[in-house]
């Protein structure tokens, strides 16, 4: 497909004011397309304008619970892409609601308007998981490819960027406590991966260079722990804290009263109930080449980016301490 054809294409994209969704409309913005942002609050989507051309993206409301708004947004779009999601309830903001009904909307909403689907699902997307994140990720992926056999599933571990909600939040709690809890040990394993990155690996979707009805699974190049991690954003923002294990069972607890402190405090059951079980890409799916090397992407390391945004967390910013 070529830049001039992609001009005559519209992408929309639900979800599109968050934190990989600045990075995807950026990256379908390079590539000519023409983009419908689908959000709940369009008020709110404004910092994506720059990122295109003048009339090449614009944002409309939709709710993904409202079948109606998830349907007129569709509309002469050829490519529909769903990255709506939470990580904790709150409301009518529920995980079935938000990720299982709401991605089979979109879904029926593409088969409705003839157009293909990516849907951005997780790593450890499961329907028979006790955790109703990865729950309802899982149902999510299962009625996308009822109603949208070809649909391209992607499964990231976790982003990290500059506006992160991973790196940024533990060096925010490093600034103003003496220690960080490790749960479980700090033993789970990880697989960051670079927001940019993922949003590549959906445009190259989005172009049609990927198989319809796969299911690819998104890691950066290294597996790290826990531990590991919490002890590299330490060295890059240059404060020594104290890493305190704590044991699954007293974590529980603890974020049975933390889900409802404000950020970065908080922590619900679910996310510990998360850190049982490692977040890394599969043997299947390095195997079958449904990863980001399988499919020509070279993946960032963490020490290529997260440097360049942690550095605000250190006691003297981005320069050297004259006594260091």
């Amino acid at each position: 497909m070529t830049a001039q054809s992609n001009s005559d294409t519209l992408v929309t994209v639900y979800g599109g004011s968050g934190f990989l969704g600045r990075h995807l409309v950026r990256a379908l913005a390079k590539r000519d397309y023409r983009i419908r942002v689908a959000v709940r609050r369009p008020e709110l989507a404004f910092h994506l304008q720059p990122l295109g051309r003048v009339g090449q993206i614009h944002a409309v409301q939709a709710n993904i619970r409202d079948p109606r708004s998830v349907e007129a947004a569709a509309r002469d779009a050829s490519v529909l892409i769903n990255l709506v999601g939470i990580m904790q309830e709150g409301g009518r903001q529920r995980f079935n609601a938000v990720h299982a009904y709401g991605a089979e909307q979109v879904a029926l909403a593409a088969n409705a308007h003839g157009a293909r689907m990516v849907h951005v699902s997780a790593i450890g997307a499961d329907e028979n998981s006790q955790v109703g994140y990865a729950r309802s990720k899982g149902t999510a992926e299962r009625l996308v490819l009822a109603a949208q056999p070809q649909a391209v599933i992607m499964r990231p571990s976790i982003m990290f960027g500059p506006e992160d909600d991973f790196f940024n939040r533990f060096a925010t709690l490093a600034r103003i406590s003496p220690f960080l809890p490790l749960i479980g040990g700090g033993h789970t394993r990880f697989q960051p991966v670079f927001v940019g990155d993922v949003a590549t690996a959906v445009a190259d979707a989005v172009d049609g260079k990927l198989q319809g009805g796969a299911t690819y699974e998104l890691g950066g190049p290294a597996v790290k722990s826990f531990k590991e991690l919490m002890q590299y954003m330490l060295a890059t923002i240059e404060r020594k804290r104290l890493l305190v294990p704590v044991p699954f069972f007293a974590a529980h607890i603890k974020a049975l009263l933390l889900q409802f402190a404000p950020a970065p405090f908080t922590l619900t059951p679910g996310q510990v109930d998360l850190l049982r079980n490692d977040n890394i890409v599969s043997d299947n799916a390095i195997a079958e080449k449904r990863t980001l090397p399988g499919i020509g992407i070279v993946p960032e390391p963490i020490e290529a980016i997260v440097p360049s945004y942690l550095w605000r967390f250190r006691k003297t910013g981005q320069f050297k301490s004259r006594a260091a």
